[in-house]
């Protein structure tokens, strides 16, 4: 057997291998099994943990988008959708064809900034969930597949883990003139229970940011340069 036909070997073992593991079973009912795939072998290991963190972005987005949707029914009745499960699915349908969608040129600072002014009567779920959205794939070049040849900048996943820790602040404080929030986030029950599962999705998010950052920093062996958002002048860390 000569060498290339031994490697070449090598290679079409390892999808099998990967694939005798017992899979794992999400509680959303997802399985953690990924099919194999030619490009896979032009994939690093950081190129994956750079996916799998893409994914669970994502996923807390949409698990953001869907709770401040049912606790706030009139932002999505704003935009003129049936539901907030609606409302929701619409702000992440361009996803499977980012690259060409117009949606990922949308100034996602204007939108933060718009979610939280006083003044403002648009659907301000759809705003701040959108600019996070746009914000967060930016920070990922628009890219959602990455190879070894992919280049990915630290600096960027700071920056938007201080960009949403400072969303998350202005959810949780920001009040109309008649002293109400601009947007329910957490529910109280009648035995006196809060909800605070936005408040930790938001923890979890900025988390993967916060870790991603340090993953790319440690490869690249690039400083990050730390700051803060400028929240007199909303003024967000650049992406």
């Amino acid at each position: 057997m000569t060498r290339t036909t031994r490697l070449l070997a090598c290679l079409l073992t390892v999808p099998l291998v990967a694939c005798s593991g017992q899979a794992i079973q999400r509680k959303d009912g997802s399985s953690s099994v990924r099919s194999f795939s030619v490009k896979d072998l032009a994939k690093g290991d950081v190129d994956s943990v750079i996916e799998i963190h893409q994914q669970e972005v994502i996923a807390s987005l949409k698990a953001l988008t869907a709770r401040l949707y049912r606790r706030n029914p009139n932002e999505w009745k704003k935009s003129g959708y049936a539901s907030a499960n609606a409302a929701t699915a619409a702000l992440f349908k361009a996803l499977p064809y980012w690259q060409l969608s117009p949606q990922k040129s949308i100034d996602w600072a204007a939108l933060l900034t718009e979610a939280g002014r006083l003044d403002s009567t648009g659907d301000r779920v759809k705003a701040m969930m959108n600019g996070l959205l746009v914000m967060n794939m930016a920070a990922y070049n628009h890219q959602t597949e990455f190879y070894l040849l992919s280049e990915m900048d630290a600096q960027k996943f700071y920056n938007a883990a201080r960009n949403t820790e400072y969303v998350a602040w202005e959810l949780a404080t920001r009040r109309g003139q008649n002293g109400t929030l601009l947007l329910i986030s957490d529910e109280s029950s009648d035995k006196g229970m809060t909800d605070l599962s936005v408040e930790r999705e938001f923890g979890k998010l900025i988390g993967l940011q916060d870790t991603l950052a340090k993953i790319i920093e440690d490869k690249t062996n690039r400083a990050i340069r730390f700051g803060v958002v400028n929240a007199a002048g909303t003024l967000f860390l650049p992406i």
